[in-house]
């Protein structure tokens, strides 16, 4: 899948990759897709209700042993 940026967030804990998603997220352009690596398992809760409580999109969200990859697209207006 096609990707503006990539956020790696492996080896960081809650609330850690959540809190560098956001920041992430402000620098990029509506309808930019950022990739995120992670290693905490709560990133599986976190990041699909970051989403959908700012109005991104959660396009994909892959598993591969302990590491999660999502493709999150930017919203047109992110919600403060």
């Amino acid at each position: 899948m096609e990707y503006q940026a990539v956020l790696d967030a492996t080896d960081l804990l809650c609330p850690e990759p959540v809190m560098m998603l956001h920041v992430e997220m402000r620098k990029m352009a509506a309808k930019d897709i950022l990739k995120v690596i992670a290693t905490d398992p709560s990133t599986t809760r976190d990041i699909p209700k970051f989403c959908q409580f700012l109005g991104h999109t959660l396009v994909k969200q892959e598993q591969e042993g302990s590491v999660y990859y999502y493709w999150i697209e930017k919203s047109r207006v992110e919600k403060e």
